[in-house]
């Protein structure tokens, strides 16, 4: 079960790596690459190849040493990772020219980590993979491949979801392609539920979950009382979610709003239902602690499931998001997409795209759907005899599926994993300390508006 959600490293450590800290600074500075006017030249051509960076050590087997080879490191680990190699592996027994090789870096952070200490050696992946917005930074340090030109009518951006197309775009360019998307989605016990004679298709909204928090505090976990729900201490995903149902944003185009009301609201009600009800806590890791039953429900990424399902030995249900006291609100897009990596083979970059092309087919894209539990991106991956057999056996399949018409990109300060660090910061303070919000806020609308100071000209060259 790998996702943005579930990292290893802290952010601050790994920021520190990369040797951008808490300033958010630009990645050239570490990597000797330039930001001028490469990364907003109209020429893709002219900025594709970097004659001085080569691939990273990769182990090829006998068979396949007369093809071109292409590395990607992947931030997926487990059941994922596993389904990505059997991707590959279909992929290298397709064709007879390209052997594509998939090493796992460990989480998102790691890959990070790694990727950026691979700039500096100048021995680089010829793919990454990273969620939501955190390619920019490394589009800022001229790292990354425009993929516009590869696009002809079989495979272009419009095969995939439309609402995760743009997070891939920075002006006109394309970047990134969606892969592992995914939403957070309320993940909960139904056998747990079922004995405690609730709903089997769980909560919609968290004032009504509350209403259902004390028959399920009646049940026995291993000698202690069930827990209704586990929070974590980085949860701002989900936090995004909740911040849009009690209708105010982290930010809006440049501009901080998390003192607008609504998060304070909102992280005073979580305070009640965690500290006063007794109802939640913060878990070293809230979905931990709900696959081996310490808590009857938690939040989950899409990508969580098929490990999920490995792991926990009660029958897991999936809903939406709750909303506050109305059903479906919105939620962030998740996950990551596809990039190629500037260096100095052509015949590699291309043959990265034919491997994108390939993981574009909606078979592929519901046999990783299947596998892992990610979105099927590509629209007509829906329509395949994969997609509509699983949604019939087993139905959380079809609320992520049903969930994505609420999807939408996260609030742009939250692009970056600086601001993010201090959101997950102030919430963990309420959810684990029963800090009042009042006295949190202004401390974190300042730092979020420095930050927004920094990335501001980012943010209007993307949009």
């Amino acid at each position: 079960m790998n996702d943005p959600r579930n990292l290893i490293l802290s952010r601050r450590s790994v920021l520190a790596a990369m040797g951008i800290g808490a300033a958010g600074l630009s990645l050239s500075s570490c990597v000797g690459v330039s930001t001028g006017s490469d990364t907003g030249s109209d020429s893709a051509e002219e900025t594709t190849l970097r004659t001085d960076f080569h691939q990273a050590p990769v182990e090829v087997p006998a068979e396949y040493r007369d093809r071109t080879v292409i590395l990607f490191w992947a931030p997926f680990t487990g059941v994922n990772f596993e389904a990505l190699t059997k991707l590959f592996d279909d992929f290298n027994k397709s064709q007879t020219d390209i052997y594509a090789a998939a090493q796992s870096q460990g989480s998102y952070n790691d890959l990070y980590q790694k990727f950026t200490a691979a700039l500096q050696a100048r021995e680089v992946p010829d793919i990454v993979c990273f969620p939501e917005h955190r390619w920019l930074q490394y589009w800022q340090s001229d790292a990354l491949v425009p993929l516009d030109r590869y696009f002809d009518d079989s495979w272009s951006l419009d095969v995939y979801m439309q609402n995760y197309v743009k997070e891939g775009m920075a002006g006109d360019k394309t970047y990134v392609v969606p892969f592992a998307r995914s939403t957070p989605l309320f993940y909960y016990n139904k056998d747990r539920f079922l004995e405690a004679g609730l709903p089997e298709e769980g909560p919609r909204t968290w004032y009504e979950y509350a209403e259902m928090a004390p028959e399920l505090l009646r049940l026995d976990a291993g000698g202690n009382p069930l827990k209704a729900f586990a929070f974590s201490g980085d949860d701002q995903w989900y936090g995004q979610s909740h911040i849009w149902a009690w209708g105010g944003n982290f930010s809006r185009d440049t501009t901080v709003t998390v003192d607008e009301g609504p998060m304070a609201e909102w992280l005073d009600w979580k305070r009640k239902f965690i500290h006063t009800d007794g109802f939640g806590y913060m878990a070293k890791s809230g979905f931990t602690d709900f696959t081996t039953g310490i808590s009857a429900a938690c939040h989950g990424s899409t990508a969580s499931l098929a490990g999920a399902k490995k792991t926990a030995e009660f029958r897991i249900g999936t809903a939406f998001m709750l909303g506050k006291d109305s059903a479906g609100p919105k939620v962030p897009t998740g996950g990551s997409g596809l990039s190629i990596v500037k260096a100095e083979s052509q015949e590699r970059q291309d043959a990265c795209a034919e491997l994108f092309r390939f993981l574009a087919q909606p078979e592929k894209s519901a046999q990783w759907h299947q596998d892992t539990g990610y979105l099927p991106i590509v629209n007509a991956a829906r329509d395949t005899d994969i997609v509509k057999r699983i949604v019939a056996e087993d139905p959380n399949y079809k609320t992520a599926l049903n969930q994505v018409v609420n999807a939408q990109t996260a609030d742009t300060i939250t692009w970056w994993e600086a601001p993010v660090e201090k959101i997950d910061e102030t919430m963990a303070s309420v959810y684990g300390d029963n800090a009042d919000p009042a006295t949190q806020i202004p401390a974190l609308q300042s730092a979020l508006e420095e930050s927004m100071n920094r990335y501001a000209d980012t943010i209007r060259k993307v949009q």
